[in-house]
């Protein structure tokens, strides 16, 4: 059984950050719709005007995307529900963020129990509460979006989180939203989710992240150069280092899903978003040293061929150009990303890995491998 329960700002169950964390660089987020930036305003500082009220589904929520959105949707005055399994702490508090504002969001926050996976139940509970809209944040196949539309036959919207990385390969760069899908991609499930959307009846938008990062990024992108530059190790870039790949912040990310709500031109339409420049590896390596205060890294570059590193993945990005282009969105939605690549890396650090906070401890198996080989002279 699953229950919908509002969340209390002091339940024990919270998972709180230390209060050690401080200024979230001035992120906090003004009740608006059109975003409309201010000199007063710092990066990532969001502003929103008044919209009709929404009973909203979050599909997950707890993690990453989730956090920073559903603060942005519940400061806009949306009725904002979590679906999740209930194994993570539904509210934490962010750095810098005020008690008081974290005890008046999180007071707000709703919760649905349940597992996805479990159609029936899906079904059943979301029939019975009848959610306008819909954020699908964690879902991977299509097969676990359809009780969701099959609950909910008046459904004002569904909003995907989908992935950059549906894209067949190309040698034409940057991608388009038009362009081909890779059904043998990773990420199938994600394009056969689009191609169910555009099968139903029903008004959905996509979204089509490359790689996000930002504070609480669960997947290794800048950790895995912070914990290599806090040691002082030096970093190994596969093959030349002037692979051309894109990131995108997670607030900038958090933003473009808002503005997409109920706006017209968000109709049956998919969205490329990340950062508006391209970074080489190398360059994101040195990047991510001028974020955290580091000297320029020492960089080895080898050949991935010469090397079987088993399971283990010795480089956190595809070993290839890969990056998109954001223009659609910007024509259409009038969103732009806050955040260039230093200073939303330079945010990250601040709030999460420079505050001693990550979520893989340091491993640095495969880079001594590299390492050894690269230079230890050969006999």
């Amino acid at each position: 059984m699953a229950s919908l329960v509002a969340i209390q700002p002091k339940q024990p169950s919270f998972s709180v950050l230390p209060s050690s964390h401080s200024d979230f660089n001035g992120a906090r987020l003004i009740s608006s719709f059109q975003y409309k930036r201010k000199p007063c305003l710092s990066k990532g500082a969001l502003q929103v005007t008044a919209s009709s009220e929404k009973k909203i589904l979050i599909m997950g929520g707890t993690r990453f995307i989730g956090v920073f959105l559903s603060r942005l949707l519940v400061k806009e005055g949306h009725q904002v529900t979590l679906f999740t399994r209930g194994k993570a702490p539904i509210s934490q508090q962010l750095p810098g963020e005020s008690d008081q504002d974290y005890a008046e969001f999180s007071s707000k926050l709703l919760h649905l129990k349940g597992d996805r996976m479990d159609f029936d139940f899906v079904k059943s509970s979301l029939s019975a509460e009848g959610y306008d809209v819909v954020y699908d944040i964690n879902g991977r196949e299509a097969t676990e979006v359809e009780p969701i539309l099959d609950a909910l036959p008046n459904l004002e919207q569904y909003i995907y989180c989908s992935s950059a990385g549906v894209y067949l390969k190309t040698d034409y760069l940057p991608h388009f939203e038009v362009d081909a899908g890779d059904p043998k991609s990773r990420h199938k499930g994600k394009l056969e989710t689009e191609s169910l959307l555009v099968s139903r009846d029903v008004n959905w938008t996509s979204l089509r992240p490359v790689y996000i990062y930002g504070p609480l990024n669960y997947n290794p992108v800048e950790e895995w150069f912070f914990h290599r530059l806090k040691a002082g190790r030096p970093i190994p870039i596969p093959n030349s280092g002037m692979q051309i790949t894109q990131l995108g912040h997670v607030k900038d990310l958090a933003k473009a899903f808002v503005q997409v709500l109920g706006n017209e031109k968000a109709s049956k339409q998919v969205f490329n978003i990340s950062g508006e420049k391209y970074v080489t590896f190398d360059g994101l390596a040195k990047a991510c040293a001028k974020a955290g205060g580091f000297p320029e890294p020492e960089l080895v570059h080898y050949n991935p061929k010469e090397f079987d590193f088993g399971k283990k993945k010795a480089f956190p990005f595809r070993d290839q150009h890969f990056f998109t282009s954001i223009e659609k969105s910007k024509a259409l939605l009038g969103w732009k990303p806050d955040f260039d690549l230093v200073e939303g890396l330079t945010d990250s650090y601040n709030l999460d890995f420079g505050r001693g906070t990550f979520r893989k401890a340091a491993d640095f198996s495969t880079d001594d491998m590299i390492l050894e080989k690269k230079l230890v002279p050969q006999s």
